[in-house]
This record gives C-alpha cells, sequence and structure tokens, in this order.
C-alpha cells in the first residue's frame, strides 16, 4: 500500500519523483552526495585548524583526496543512507519537543534546556545504535548487557569534560580552560 502511495505522489506521472528517480540511477545520493559532505567537512577542519596556515590549495586537495577515498568501497554510502533517515526521524523528535517546551514552560531556564540537552543525546544515542544495528555492526544486546560499563564511560566522560572546560583563569593573558589553550573558541 505504501509503494501505491509513493507512486501516485512522486511516482512515474510526477516529475520531482522522475527527477529524483534519475539522480538515484545516476548516484547522486550514492556518490555525489556524500563526497560533497566529506569534502565540505574536511576542508572545514583544516581550514580553522590552520594547520596549513592559509594555504587554501593544500586543504581542497587533502578535502579532495579523502572524499574520494571515503567512496572506494560501499562502506560510506551504506552507512549515510542508513544514518541520515534516522537522523531525520531523531531531529523531528527534538523539533516537536521543543514546539512544546517553548508553548508551555519558559525556556530561559537553565535547568529546562539542560534536561533538551539529555533529550536530545538520549536521540542521537538510539539514532547510532540503531545504525550500527541496521550495518550489522554490533548488536543492541552488548549495551543490553553491558549497560552498567556504558554508563560508566559516559558518566567518566561528563566528569573529564566538566574538569576540562569548566575552569576560569583570573590571569587575562593566560587561557581560561584546556579548550581555549587548543586554539578553540
Amino acid at each position: 500500500m505504501e509503494g501505491l502511495m509513493f507512486n501516485a505522489i512522486l511516482g512515474s506521472g510526477s516529475g520531482i519523483g522522475n527527477l529524483l528517480a534519475s539522480w538515484e540511477n545516476a548516484g547522486v545520493f550514492t556518490y555525489l552526495l556524500p563526497f560533497l559532505l566529506i569534502f565540505a567537512m574536511i576542508f572545514a577542519i583544516l581550514s580553522r585548524m590552520q594547520i596549513f596556515k592559509e594555504n587554501r590549495a593544500v586543504n581542497g586537495i587533502i578535502a579532495l583526496v579523502v572524499g574520494l577515498m571515503a567512496l572506494q568501497f560501499e562502506f560510506v554510502p551504506r552507512f549515510f543512507s542508513e544514518v541520515f533517515p534516522r537522523l531525520g526521524v531523531g531531529l523531528s523528535i527534538i523539533l516537536v519537543i521543543l514546539i512544546l517546551t517553548g508553548m508551555f514552560i519558559d525556556p530561559k531556564k537553565s535547568g529546562i534546556m539542560w534536561t533538551l540537552f539529555g533529550v536530545g543525546s538520549v536521540i542521537a544515542i538510539f539514532v547510532l545504535l540503531n545504525t550500527s544495528s541496521a550495518l550489522d555492526w554490533t548488536t543492541s544486546a552488548f549495551f543490553v548487557n553491558n549497560w552498567q560499563n556504558v554508563a560508566l564511560a559516559i558518566l567518566v566522560l561528563v566528569l573529564v569534560g566538566t574538569v576540562l572546560f569548566s575552569g576560569r583563569s583570573k590571569d587575562p593573558n593566560r587561557p581560561a580552560s584546556v579548550y581555549e589553550a587548543l586554539g578553540f573558541k
């Protein structure tokens, strides 16, 4: 039934359906868009970190090579085809929660924002777990059987992050935290 509805909405009689089908057949979703995403992310990271100073050509060549090498095997396109639909659903859930929160609760209260951050983190974890199980990387049985170890690892990461990023220095010449000392602001 869903296939019939999809064909009726975006099917053979529709210009958008034909366009998307031809893009899929041409490999736009499998190769071009993942390449562009990887290229843009690597180029932005290299430009921000300024490892090669202002040499954009080197940043571009490295981003191009990494983007093309990432598509050498079907691993990256398969991962993207699994993670992004789940990410869309997760973002939709977060959007609904934000809208409902904004309607009934004052979002300026700090506790509300931390609660929403926690909900977003849980949704992100579920998206990654479902994607990993769809790709047969792991089974969720690992996390069910070892939830104490996973919870302990998350707690340690939160504590380390709190220690590293919460300190403020009184000396104006000294970075306020390890995060700023590494060059991030």
